[in-house]
């Protein structure tokens, strides 16, 4: 029989993976992927060793069931096949049982002071942040911007809005922190606001908020209308 490498890359499991994604793959493909690419000593390719073992242990549920000595019995497997075979199939039993972790929910500057107020009063300069939220204003990501100094001139409209393109974000809120403690706005603040609120307009990525920390204080530049528009996205 030919091994795995002597079939048409076309029937290769492992290109097939790469070309269709692990969903249209058998049991027998993906197991032999586990399995890897090494020749048996009885002569089968993987693909073929796959379908006995699943033939023999009565498909996936029973082959999860089998022990190391149960694995082993079987002339090509040895020790770290065996390992291999049960890491796997574990690992998908745990993602089965398993709750997906639940990804915050921002609705309000308090939200938001809740998740990065106890960062952002202790850092020693300034830091820009973007929350990157979905369209059910989920937090899907938090990208640190620029560190230091920050003004009109030094914050770019493409590097704040580039990671939110990359993760497809369906809108964004600004953050930066005030090292004096104080976290009232400045005219700088004011006039990035109002910069950064026009350009997620135009890439129709909406700035939601400009949320500024001091020591155990915020203050939600949305909230005092300070670089937003009354036409601009409100909290929901």
């Amino acid at each position: 029989m030919p091994t795995i490498r002597e079939l048409p890359a076309s029937l290769q499991p492992m290109n097939r993976l790469a070309q269709t994604g692990p969903i249209y793959l058998s049991d027998s493909e993906l197991l032999s992927i586990v399995l890897g690419n090494a020749n048996p000593r009885n002569g089968h390719n993987t693909l073929d060793l796959a379908t006995q073992m699943l033939t023999q242990f009565d498909g996936l549920h029973g082959l999860a069931r089998a022990t190391q000595e149960e694995l082993r019995s079987l002339r090509a497997i040895g020790p770290s096949r065996a390992a291999q075979i049960q890491a796997s199939l574990e690992l998908g039993r745990r993602m089965a049982t398993s709750r997906a972790p639940e990804r915050a929910s921002i609705r309000s500057p308090q939200d938001v002071a809740n998740l990065l107020m106890s960062q952002m009063m202790q850092l020693e300069k300034e830091e820009l942040r973007v929350l990157l939220l979905n369209t059910k204003n989920h937090l899907i990501g938090v990208s640190t911007i620029y560190q230091g100094s920050l003004n009109t001139s030094v914050v770019r409209v493409g590097e704040v809005f580039t990671p939110a393109v990359r993760a497809n974000a369906a809108s964004i809120i600004v953050v930066h922190n005030h090292p004096s403690s104080d976290p009232s706005p400045s005219p700088e603040d004011v006039a990035t606001t109002q910069m950064l609120v026009d350009a997620g307009r135009l890439l129709d990525i909406p700035v939601i908020d400009h949320v500024v920390f001091g020591h155990n204080r915020y203050v939600s530049m949305k909230e005092r209308n300070l670089g937003f528009s009354c036409s601009t996205t409100k909290w929901n």
